[in-house]
């Protein structure tokens, strides 16, 4: 697991309540603590390779940043890593639903018909999905967030806990929904929305 960080121990408590999976140890190069809930830092990227040598294949990218997380995903996926999906058996998803690599689904989340979770997104505790949404590429749906359905919300883009989000609403990349806000229209991309109803506080630049 890459990541030592609180979002890092909710991601391994989720994966102890999965069937087979084992967590052989925890990648961080600056790590507080030479374990993490009893989960030992094994140390930086360097140990990566020696990881591939040994026989452990899958990762799981633990970071709360989006970017970074993205970053991260690309390059172990370059080195020869699988992403698995992280689901917490609390979590339903729909048999329709499309759920991508490396994705996180936390406790008590829904997941709704035909809805798309791409590549390493979270969708966070008891965060809710529906129908026929979208949310992109290592996007973090925050816990509480209420996405109706027929959203889309953009790659990197983060929805801020406790968000509502009406039907239809495109929400762009790299954007920001403060939490609690009432999202009610259009969000651009790189832009930092907050409120009820959300109203655009600024704009911030966009990754590439």
């Amino acid at each position: 697991m890459i990541g030592a960080g609180g979002h890092a121990k909710v991601v391994i408590e989720a994966i102890w309540a999965m069937d087979g999976f084992e967590i052989v140890g925890v990648i961080d190069p600056k790590p507080e603590n030479p374990e993490l809930l009893g989960v030992p830092v094994l140390g930086g990227d360097e140990e990566l390779p020696k990881l591939l040598i040994e026989g452990v294949t899958a990762a799981v990218v633990a970071i709360g940043a989006n970017s970074t997380r993205q970053r991260i995903g690309h390059t172990l996926l370059a080195m020869g890593f699988t992403l698995p999906q992280i689901r917490h058996p609390s979590a339903f998803i729909s048999p329709s639903a499309t759920i991508a690599q490396g994705t996180v689904i936390m406790a008590m989340a829904i997941v709704g018909t035909l809805a798309c979770v791409r590549d390493l997104a979270i969708i966070n505790t008891g965060a809710i999905v529906e129908h026929d949404s979208e949310v992109g590429e290592a996007a973090h749906i925050a816990p509480g967030v209420v996405l109706a359905g027929r959203v889309r919300v953009g790659n990197r883009a983060l929805v801020g806990a406790g968000t509502v989000v009406r039907p239809y609403i495109i929400i762009g990349n790299d954007a920001v929904v403060g939490a609690g806000s009432a999202v009610v229209a259009n969000v651009l991309a790189a832009s930092v929305v907050a409120g009820t109803p959300a109203k655009l506080l600024k704009r911030h630049n966009q990754a590439s």
